[in-house]
């Protein structure tokens, strides 16, 4: 069994709020690129699929030359091999053309029975890109996946967080799937991982090696950062706990909240 996961690389959560539009705008974030933290569940599951199935996966990412280091992150979790399709214009991409330069790669691994990927990027958070890649590559699409429960017989088997509730699904193979953070709990790289990883040459491949030359691109005309909500603070005050709940309550029903 073959497992293509699809990932990115994104600001450090921690840095989003430092960034401004400026640096968006002119494509120069000055801000520490980690993996994609929704994609560490896809990674952490193509690992486990990859023991229990006995497969093999590949980590596939878009992007600069920096890009390398999401990759490696994903090969000292435990992926067996990593590719990245190079370009820097990935920024400027729709959906629809990064998904077309992402089947490339896909296909450019051979036969693949399961593509997996996050539920969104911390960055552009359309979290469409897989229905996308389901749709180019005419593959049936699972989405909110909670657990895969077997792979067998040419079909998987999984479950889905659907509105509160628990949906059991099963698709023939090959198939595109994005995975919810109730997955699982994606491992640390380990110290000997990390040292393995650095010393691997990832294959780096163009949108003319996959036969996507004169992709589509979109120019973001109007970026700037929401106005940040102005809070009022309210005191409570009493001589006793009762007093100051009754005009807790009548200050909650004056606001309308209860």
């Amino acid at each position: 069994m073959k497992i293509a996961v699809l990932i990115k690389q994104t600001p450090d959560t921690a840095e989003l709020p430092k960034i401004s539009a400026d640096e968006v705008r002119e494509g120069d974030v000055k801000a520490t690129m980690v993996i994609n933290p929704w994609d560490e569940f896809a990674v952490e599951e193509s690992i486990d699929l990859c023991d229990r199935f006995n497969g093999d996966a590949v980590a596939i990412a878009l992007g600069s030359a920096n890009t390398t280091d999401a990759l490696k992150h994903a090969l000292a979790m435990g992926v067996g091999a990593a590719t990245l399709v190079e370009t820097d214009d990935a920024d400027a991409m729709d959906e629809w053309a990064t998904a077309s330069v992402l089947v490339g790669a896909i296909r450019a691994q051979g036969d693949v029975n399961i593509i997996l990927t996050g539920k969104q990027s911390v960055d552009g958070n359309s979290g469409s890109i897989f229905v996308g890649v389901a749709r180019k590559l005419g593959y049936p699409l699972l989405v909110n996946v909670s657990k895969i429960v077997d792979v067998a017989d040419g079909t998987i088997t999984a479950e889905r967080s659907v509105d509160g509730a628990l949906e059991t699904v099963t698709a023939p193979l090959p198939v595109v799937i994005s995975v919810a953070k109730e997955i699982n709990d994606p491992r640390y790289p380990s110290f000997m991982g990390i040292r393995k990883a650095n010393r691997v040459e990832i294959p780096i491949l163009s949108a003319d090696d996959l036969g996507e030359s004169g992709i589509s691109t979109r120019t973001w005309s109007n970026i700037r950062k929401p106005e940040v909500a102005k809070t009022d603070v309210v005191m409570i005050e009493g001589a006793s706990p009762a007093e100051k709940a009754a005009k807790l309550a009548d200050a909650l029903l004056a606001e309308k909240i209860i």
